[in-house]
């Protein structure tokens, strides 16, 4: 009695299964003369505390999502855009030459990578910003999320709540150490 032979399996390589392409998001500057599109998600998202970074943006840190250079496009006002080359530091910083907005922020020592301000952008990024560049130059003067409250007499102005102090005694208490002190 024969027994049947078993099918051979095709050499053709399956057909990968893709996943459909988000849409791009689209960021604009502050006059709307440049606009530039990216691939959804970005490759990573982080807030910059170093002194550059805030100077640039005039804030206690900036908020930037990281994408690979062959996924960001100009789709108007390339010729608006200005260049700013620190050679000390090996990074370009591009920014509108009429509204000032920084666009694009290149380090030297990522050459695939450019890094666009999160601000430019309404919609979602497909990344959660949760890395911090810089941390030890963090401000005392950035706002860390403290409770906020109405400011009387100023529609749309908010002022840090109060908080209630501990008492010294609740702080310390000499007597947890008995004799040793």
């Amino acid at each position: 009695m024969a027994t049947p032979k078993k099918p051979r399996k095709s050499t053709d390589p399956k057909p990968t299964k893709l996943r459909p392409a988000a849409a791009p998001i689209t960021g604009q500057c502050l006059c709307g003369a440049v606009t530039i599109e990216t691939d959804v998600p970005v490759f990573w998202a982080w807030h910059d505390h170093s002194a550059p970074s805030r100077r640039v943006h005039g804030a206690a840190y900036a908020t930037y999502v990281g994408c690979w250079k062959s996924k960001v496009r100009v789709t108007k006002g390339e010729g608006a855009i200005a260049r700013f080359v620190d050679a000390e530091r090996k990074q370009v910083r591009h920014f509108c030459s009429r509204c000032g907005t920084p666009l694009m922020f290149e380090r030297g020592t990522s050459a695939k990578m450019i890094n666009l301000p999160r601000s430019l952008f309404t919609g979602r990024t497909g990344r959660e910003v949760k890395y911090h560049v810089g941390i030890e130059q963090l401000q005392d003067w950035a706002y860390l999320g403290a409770p906020v409250g109405p400011l009387k007499g100023y529609p749309g102005v908010t002022v840090e709540k109060s908080r209630k102090r501990a008492k010294a005694a609740e702080l310390f208490d000499p007597e947890m150490f008995g004799d040793e002190l």
